[in-house]
Order: C-alpha cells, then sequence, then structure tokens
C-alpha cells in the first residue's frame, strides 16, 4: 500500500471543511429585499461543509469520483444533514435515470457501427485539417442540442468523436490521451452547453427559468423570443471556445495525411446500413421525438424526460441489441454515481434551505451595487451553484430573489432572465456541472484538474460575452438593460 502525499493533504482538506462547518457556531440570518429572514439550520451548516468537501476531492481526484459521491451519501446520515433513506434515495433520481437511458443510446449506436459509419462521413466532408475537424465536431454538438437535450446529445457524439480519435491517435487507440483528444472532448462538453442555451427545447433549464419569470412578472417569453436573444451568444460562444482551446490544447498534428481518403475508404467497406441500424435509428428518433413533443403537447408534460430514453434502452435488450455484458462492462458506473452524487448533495443543499441562504446572502450583496455590477454578480452566482446542483435548482434559487432585487434597482427583468438561464447552461468548471462534462471526462483524455484549469477562462470569456450582448445585440432587438 502506497500514500500519495498530495491525496492525503486534499482528502484531510475536505474533511476539515466538513468538520469546520459541521462544529462552528451558528450563523446570522440572511435577510431579503422584502425584509423576510431565512434562518440557516444546523443541519444547512453542515451541509455546506459538505458541498465543499465534494468540490476538493472532485477538482483534485481525492479517490474516484464515483467513489466520492458513495462518500456523500454515508456522510448526510452521520452529520445529522438528511436521514439516510432520503440521501439515498436520490441516487436513483429520474435525472439520473435519464443519464442511464442515455448512455444506453450513445452505447447501442457504438455496438450496431452507426457511430463509425457517421465518423467516417463527417471526416470525408471536414478533410484533414485538425483545426476544422475539431470545428465540425463541435458545430454538431451544438445543431444537435437545438432540438433534443445535450445529455442525449453528449451520449449521441461521445462514441462518434472517440472513433475520431482513434483514427487521429493511428492505431494507438482512442484512450491515448492527447492534446487534440482533450480539445475534442472538453469542448464537446463546452458547445454541448453553448447550444442548448438557444432554445427551449436544450435543456429543462430553459423553460423553468421562463415559468419562474411569468410567475413573477406576468410576463411571456414565447419560443422565438428566447431563440432571438440566446441564440446569437449561445454560438458566439461555440466559435470563441473552439478558438480558445485552439490555443490552450493546440493539436499535436496538423493535418492527418490521407484522412479523408482513408476515411472515404472506410466508410465504403462499411456497405448498405444493416437492419439493425436501421431499427436503432428508428427507434433512438421515436424515443427524441416524444421528447420533443413534451414541450408541445400537454397530456405529456407529466411524463418524466427520462422515460423515452429509458424505454429505448429496454427495447435494445428486448431485442439483443444490447446484452449484460453491456450493461456490466460497456457503461461508465462511475459516471452515473456521479451524478447520483451530485443529486444527493444538490438536494441536500436545497432541503436544509443551505441554497437559498447563499444566495440570499450573495444578492443581497449586490442591492446598492451599479445595475451591471447587479447582472454580473447574478451570473456569477448562477454559475457557481450550477457547477454544484443541478441547474434547474440553481435558476429556481437565484431567479425569483434576483427578480425582486431587479425591481428596486430598475434593472428589465428580461435582461436577468437571459444573462442567469445562459449562465445555469454553461458550468465549465466542474464535472458535475453538467452531464456532458461528466460523460466527457470517461473519454480518459483529461484530468479534473485539466478540466478545471481550461473552465476558469472560459468562464470569464462567458461573462465577457455576456457583457458585450448587454451593451451591443440585445438593445438593437429592443432589450434595455434599465426599465424606462
Amino acid at each position: 500500500m502506497t500514500l500519495d502525499k498530495k491525496n492525503i493533504f486534499f482528502l484531510l482538506l475536505g474533511l476539515g471543511f466538513l468538520f469546520l462547518f459541521h462544529f462552528l457556531p451558528e450563523f446570522s440570518p440572511a435577510v431579503d429585499p422584502s425584509g423576510k429572514t431565512f434562518e440557516l439550520s444546523a443541519a444547512g451548516k453542515s451541509a455546506i461543509g459538505l458541498f465543499l468537501l465534494a468540490g476538493v476531492w472532485w477538482v483534485f481526484e481525492v479517490m474516484p469520483i464515483g467513489v466520492t459521491s458513495i462518500a456523500i451519501g454515508i456522510f448526510q446520515p452521520l452529520f445529522a444533514i438528511r436521514p439516510a433513506k432520503e440521501a439515498m434515495r436520490d441516487f436513483m433520481d429520474p435525472t439520473v435515470l435519464f443519464i442511464l437511458g442515455s448512455l444506453l443510446v450513445g452505447l447501442s449506436f457504438s455496438k450496431v457501427g452507426l457511430t463509425r459509419r457517421i465518423a467516417y462521413k463527417m471526416l470525408v466532408i471536414v478533410g484533414e485539417d485538425t483545426r476544422k475537424i475539431l470545428l465540425g465536431c463541435f458545430i454538431v454538438t451544438a445543431l444537435l442540442t437545438h432540438l433534443m437535450a445535450h445529455t442525449a446529445v453528449a451520449a449521441t457524439v461521445i462514441p462518434i468523436f472517440l472513433t475520431i480519435l482513434s483514427l487521429y491517435n493511428e492505431g494507438d487507440g482512442p484512450t491515448k490521451p492527447t492534446k487534440f483528444g482533450k480539445a475534442l472532448f472538453i469542448g464537446m462538453a463546452y458547445t454541448a452547453g453553448a447550444g442548448s442555451i438557444c432554445t427551449l427545447l436544450g435543456g429543462a433549464r430553459n423553460p423553468a427559468a421562463v415559468g419562474f419569470f411569468k410567475e413573477f412578472t406576468g410576463q411571456d417569453i414565447s419560443f422565438i423570443d428566447f431563440s432571438l436573444h440566446l441564440m446569437p451568444m449561445g454560438w458566439l460562444i461555440v466559435f470563441l471556445t473552439w478558438a480558445m482551446l485552439m490555443v490552450i490544447f493546440k493539436p499535436e498534428k496538423k493535418t492527418i495525411p490521407g484522412l479523408r481518403a482513408k476515411a472515404a475508404k472506410l466508410y465504403k467497406e462499411l456497405g448498405p446500413m444493416s437492419i439493425e441500424e436501421i431499427f436503432v435509428v428508428i427507434s433512438v428518433a421515436c424515443a427524441l421525438t416524444l421528447l420533443v413533443m413534451q414541450a408541445a403537447v400537454p397530456a405529456l408534460k407529466g411524463l418524466d424526460r427520462s422515460i423515452p430514453l429509458l424505454l429505448a434502452g429496454l427495447v435494445f435488450f428486448a431485442t439483443g441489441i444490447l446484452n449484460v455484458e453491456d450493461l456490466e462492462k460497456r457503461i461508465p458506473w462511475n459516471i452515473v454515481l456521479l451524478f447520483s452524487g451530485a443529486m444527493s448533495i444538490g438536494f441536500a443543499l436545497w432541503k436544509t434551505g443551505a441554497a437559498e441562504w447563499m444566495a440570499i446572502e450573495w444578492l443581497s450583496l449586490l442591492q446598492g451595487a451599479p445595475w451591471l455590477f447587479f447582472v454580473l454578480g447574478v451570473s456569477i452566482l448562477v454559475i457557481i451553484m450550477t457547477n454544484f446542483i443541478m441547474n434547474v435548482a440553481a435558476i429556481a434559487i437565484t431567479l425569483p430573489v434576483a427578480l425582486v432585487i431587479a425591481q428596486y434597482l430598475g434593472v428589465n427583468p428580461q435582461l436577468v432572465l437571459y444573462t442567469a438561464t445562459a449562465a445555469a447552461g454553461l458550468p465549465m468548471i466542474l464535472l458535475i456541472g453538467a452531464a456532458p462534462n461528466a460523460m466527457a471526462y470517461e473519454s480518459k483524455q483529461f484530468t479534473t484538474g485539466e478540466f478545471f484549469m481550461a473552465g476558469i477562462p472560459g468562464t470569464i470569456l462567458v461573462l465577457v460575452v455576456m457583457t458585450i450582448f448587454i451593451y451591443t445585440y440585445w438593445p438593437l432587438v429592443g432589450l434595455t438593460p434599465l426599465i424606462k
């Protein structure tokens, strides 16, 4: 047995945060703009300590990220944050099962050979320049998120990108870490988020934010209005992300000579689509159609979004496309456990009132600030929170308080809506911030530290783009910063 001193240090640092907040005296209550007070319970105080422990252990990979999630479930009853039954129930939350369903869909694409077919065709089109290959991958990812949840998109494109990476590595296999691989998969995660803010279909946070906005202001935001304001921002972030990653992770090779001819040859060798491929395409298309229809058909709105993808997975097992070996050996349970723990700590912060207390404390500091500082402050808070808890929860906690303060400052509430929603879709720092982040990690191309370090300039870039839009594009389409 060997002990890594660095691991021991961060292991103890995380535990130190947990014990410190558990034994600290009571904090003063948070006070919102209307004068309402929010007490921080002893359980909430300990939940903040567990929140910090999880962040340290996940970022520095003290132990496998899925095992850290198990620790989150164990520590909650040990430190009287929540009973074990509640803490562990979140490990099978429908959101976690949605991710599992997405992984099953991606696995089925890979197993029947669809991913190779799509990858070879894409390489024939984009050619041999590695920068164009990366840009093409990012554009495809972002486009798909306009119509389906970014988790399902990630599960669909990751096997395709692994095939492309194998060709780049020239026989060394898809798991050999390269700068091209780091840019490819970190960029996939970031551009999946950027694309998902462009329409109401990109993620549950978008319609949730619009719903909260209507409840608090009485104003409705149409599908067209939402896309008009956020689609240009999303696409600008896609292209700027590509440019940023070309600097941080400049590919080792400028071109891959002969790649286009090789891809064309491999595509030809695949022959016509098999019955299995056609069956998988039809099954997944039906599942995705059901997901898209949920936004328009009232009778389907009560159907959890995990059901269509799990149903598709069930069909694949029933027809022999997938088997028990796939379930045991090819599903990345480390990633499933990661999101199980993320859901558990997110609900712990929410149910104990710790998240609301932190949000009100932060936003109360911005009450007397200039309007731009207030808007960016709200965005920063949402970005921080959505890196740790569900983006829907981050919106649910932050947006109502921010809209109340916006009234006092004379800030246009639509400006708060669009900046907060964009921030919720762009968690670039931690793997648990969004499912595509964690799923990209399964490629074994980057460490959590590398993802964290790339996310810092990425997040700054997002805030700069927001500021530019506040002063340029949004006023052109009628969105003024202040209420006249």
